[in-house]
């Protein structure tokens, strides 16, 4: 028996012709976007760009026991983590200026900043420790620091009853190894610098930055330098090598762990040895020996730029340079 209407074959080809028109229109969309010119950086109040970005914002610090937070800022500026009672962690880490020091060479390598080290994937220039507390210790026991170790820091604040009644309170006990890395631990994790121009930019706020600012973080990305300058940190989430086109510094090591653009502009002189003793000088040297580019006057001064909005806050205030 035969049914009304047109058959089968007619709405298959009414099917596949409407098909057709949909994949022609889809390619041709295609076309059109791959043909319009890049547009510049557009932005809403309302919308973030942080998804689209190769950096993200830093979070504010950590929830942590306050009467272990107040103790671990105790111990970072107690002199009695030296051999000589005369050095602490701040007097090479100054929280009150950029979290390095005013001279900053203090051993063989240019001493990092301590603020945002939470945030790095390993420590120190080498990248050779993995962790705050292996950081700590190392720092104890270096002749050209503090030239101590954890078990005689520890005898110290037990003949201390204060300090004794900190640890009580904090910990449950005295002073002891596991309790005096954890709250010197517990302090570094709190050393985050949030709130730079750059990431309220990154939230949203498209009044943050300049015009020149954001050319500046156009070529930042477009010559490469995001590439291993990326992340939360800006940096500190990978090993390379030095001097990839040409020599970067003079002697060892040969790769270093990629340093945290964070609070840059605060943190002069410039790689581990110091040997840039301005922000500009350092990424001229950076573009020509990693990425095998001179960069004009122009282009120098709008990645510069990018980088001064890194700076961020840490209790409140933004980080600044120490003063020679």
């Amino acid at each position: 028996m035969m049914r009304d209407g047109p058959p089968a074959f007619v709405f298959l080809f009414r099917a596949s012709h409407w098909l057709g028109w949909i994949c022609l229109c889809a390619v041709l969309a295609d076309v059109a976007v791959a043909q319009a010119p890049p547009r510049p950086f557009e932005l809403s109040p309302a919308r973030p760009v942080t998804e689209e970005e190769p950096i993200t914002p830093i979070p504010q610090p950590p929830v942590a026991d306050p009467l272990k937070l107040a103790l671990g800022e105790r111990l970072f500026n107690d002199p009695r983590l030296s051999a000589n009672g005369k050095l602490s962690c701040s007097s090479c880490h100054n929280i009150r200026t950029n979290g390095a020091a005013a001279n900053r060479a203090s051993d063989s390598f240019d001493t990092l900043t301590v603020f945002n080290a939470s945030l790095n994937f390993r420590l120190n220039w080498e990248g050779n420790l993995r962790s705050l507390a292996a950081q700590a210790e190392s720092s104890l026991e270096n002749p050209a620091k503090l030239n101590t170790n954890v078990d005689e820091v520890v005898r110290k604040l037990n003949a201390d009853a204060d300090v004794i009644k900190d640890f009580r309170a904090a910990y449950g006990r005295p002073p002891e190894r596991d309790s005096v890395l954890d709250a010197l631990v517990t302090f570094e994790r709190s050393l985050l610098t949030p709130g730079s121009r750059f990431d309220r930019w990154l939230s949203g706020d498209a009044s943050a930055l300049s015009a020149g600012e954001l050319e500046g973080y156009r070529l930042f990305k477009s010559f490469g330098c995001s590439s291993c300058h990326q992340g939360v940190n800006v940096g500190g989430n990978l090993l390379e090598r030095q001097g990839v086109f040409r020599p970067l510094v003079a002697g060892p090591p040969e790769r270093v762990r990629v340093p945290s653009l964070r609070n840059v502009a605060a943190t002069a002189p410039y790689f581990h040895d110091g040997s840039a003793a301005t922000l500009e000088e350092a990424v001229r040297r950076m573009a020509a020996a990693q990425l095998d580019r001179t960069l004009t006057d122009q282009q120098l001064s709008s990645i510069v730029a990018f980088l001064q909005t890194l700076t961020g806050n840490y209790r409140g205030s933004p980080v600044v340079g120490a003063s020679p």
